[in-house]
C-alpha cells in the first residue's frame, strides 16, 4: 500500500499537527455509457437506475474531484463536460418521472440527437493523482479490448459494480447466447478490475463459485443497493378495487406464469368481479411464449389481469402505494431492489424465498417457495382484504425496518476507490 506525504506550507515554523502522512483521495471518473445508450428508451431498467444514482450520489458526494466519461455512440471514448451531464441527467430524470411515454418517435430522435452533439466526448487530461475509472454497468465489459483502451487511456485503476451472476448460474433463464456473453463480462472483471462491487453477499457469493480464488487479494465490497424513502398515502387503490402488483421485464425467470395460473384459478373460485385485479408493471421480453398465449388468449384473466408495458415513474410510484402487496416470484434475483423500493413505501411484499430477497426484505416479507402454486394464492386471498391479519401483521414489522440508503452505498464505492488508489 502506499501513502503520499502531505505538503507543508512553506515559511519554516513546526506544525505537529501537518507532520504526519495522509491519503490523497483519488480522483474519481464515472462511465455513463449505459445512460447514454439508452437515450431512445422512454423507462429505465433497474441498471438504468443504479447509474443515475451513482451519478447523483457522487457529484452530491465529491463534486470536486468527479468526472464523468462515456463511449459515444461515434464509438468514441472520452470525457463529458461536467455542465452538460448535470443538465442530461436533469432531463433524463424528467422523462422517466413523467413526459418519457409520451413523446412521439420524431420528439423522441430529436432529442436524442440533440443530446448526442451536447455530450460528445472531449479529450482526457493528464492525471495528477491517482485516478479510478467507475463502471457502475455491464456496458462494453463484454469488449475486453474496449474495456482495455478506456483503462489505459485513462491511466487509471478499474472500479466495476457486479449486478448478478444469473446468466451463468441460471443459463435456461438467460437470453439465447446470455450465458457465454456474460462468461465474458466475468472474464474481463478478473483480468482488469482492480476492485469490485458487489449488490448482495448472494452475489458475491456466486462470483467466489464463479471465480474461484481468481479475484483474492483484490479489494472488494458488498454494498447493497440503496433505496429512496418516499410515500404517497393519497394514492390508495389506484385501480379502483384491491390489486397486487408485479414489477419486472416479462421474462421466465420472474415466474409470471405462476401467478397468471393463480390468477385463473381465483377467478373460477370468486368469479372475475370478485377477484382482486393483478397489475403487471414491465416489457415483454424473451422465451416467454406460454406467458404471452395466456395474456392474449385466456378469457378467463380478462378484466382480472392488465399489463402495463411502461409508464412514467410518478404514475409506478402510486400505484405501489396502493398495492395490497408488491409479488415477486422470481427463480433468482442478484439484489431484490424492487422488494426494498415496495417496503420503503410502506408496501407489504410478498417474494419467494431467495437470499437476495432476504438480504434486501430482511424478516419483514412473507416468502414463499416460488413453485407452491397453492401457497401464493392463499397468502394473495388473505391479503385482500382490507382486515387481513396477516397484511397487517406485516406492516407491524415493517415499523422496525429500513432501507439501505445510497447515501451509504456511495460511502462504499468511495471506501473502496480509495483503498484500491493505495494498493
Amino acid at each position: 500500500m502506499k501513502l503520499f506525504d502531505q505538503t507543508l506550507p512553506a515559511g519554516g515554523g513546526s506544525h505537529p499537527h501537518l507532520l504526519r502522512t495522509a491519503r490523497v483521495q483519488p480522483e474519481l471518473v464515472l462511465d455513463i455509457s449505459r445512460l447514454l445508450a439508452r437515450l431512445l428508451h422512454p423507462t429505465p431498467t433497474g441498471v438504468d437506475r443504479v447509474e443515475m444514482a451513482y451519478a447523483r450520489g457522487l457529484l452530491a458526494r465529491a463534486p470536486e474531484r468527479l468526472n464523468f466519461a462515456a463511449v459515444h455512440p461515434s464509438g468514441l471514448y472520452g470525457r463529458l463536460r461536467h455542465a452538460e451531464v448535470r443538465a442530461f441527467l436533469d432531463h433524463t430524470s424528467n422523462r422517466w418521472e413523467t413526459i418519457g411515454v409520451y413523446e412521439s418517435r420524431t420528439e423522441r430522435h430529436r432529442q436524442a440527437t440533440r443530446w448526442f452533439w451536447r455530450l460528445r466526448p472531449h479529450a482526457i487530461p493528464p492525471a495528477s493523482r491517482p485516478r479510478i475509472l467507475i463502471q457502475p454497468s455491464p456496458n462494453h465489459l463484454d469488449r475486453p479490448e474496449r474495456m482495455a483502451a478506456k483503462v489505459t487511456r485513462e491511466r487509471a485503476k478499474l472500479i466495476c459494480l457486479v449486478h448478478d451472476l444469473i446468466p451463468i448460474t441460471h443459463p435456461e433463464f438467460a437470453r439465447p447466447g446470455g450465458a457465454v456473453r456474460h462468461r465474458e463480462r466475468i472474464r474481463t472483471i478478473e483480468m482488469q478490475a482492480h476492485g469490485v462491487l458487489l449488490n448482495s453477499q448472494a452475489t458475491l457469493n456466486a462470483l467466489s463459485q464463479t471465480c474461484g480464488s481468481v479475484l483474492n487479494g483484490r479489494p472488494m465490497r458488498v454494498a447493497p443497493l440503496g433505496v429512496e424513502q418516499r410515500q404517497n398515502p393519497s394514492a390508495v387503490q389506484q385501480a379502483g378495487r384491491p390489486y397486487f402488483l408485479c414489477l419486472g421485464t416479462i421474462e421466465p425467470r420472474k415466474n409470471h406464469l405462476l401467478l397468471l395460473n393463480v390468477w385463473r384459478s381465483i377467478v373460477e373460485r370468486l368469479g372475475r368481479e370478485r377477484s382482486p385485479l393483478l397489475l403487471i408493471v414491465g416489457r415483454r421480453g424473451w422465451e416467454n411464449e406460454n406467458v404471452i398465449d395466456m395474456l392474449d388468449r385466456c378469457e378467463m384473466l380478462r378484466g382480472a389481469v392488465r399489463e402495463l408495458d411502461r409508464i412514467p415513474d410518478g404514475e409506478l410510484r402510486n400505484l405501489i402505494s396502493g398495492a395490497r402487496a408488491l409479488l415477486m416470484p422470481s427463480f433468482a434475483e442478484g439484489f431484490g431492489l424492487p422488494v426494498a423500493e415496495a417496503l420503503a413505501a410502506q408496501v407489504p411484499v410478498i417474494a419467494s424465498d431467495l437470499p437476495a430477497h432476504r438480504e434486501a426484505g430482511g424478516d419483514v416479507p412473507d416468502y414463499l417457495d416460488p413453485l407452491d402454486g397453492a401457497a401464493w394464492r392463499e397468502a394473495i386471498l388473505a391479503y385482500t382484504s382490507d382486515i387481513s391479519p396477516r397484511r397487517a401483521a406485516q406492516i407491524s414489522r415493517l415499523s422496525g425496518w429500513s432501507p439501505t440508503t445510497w447515501e451509504h452505498h456511495v460511502e462504499a464505492v468511495l471506501e473502496l476507490a480509495e483503498e484500491v488508489a493505495q494498493c
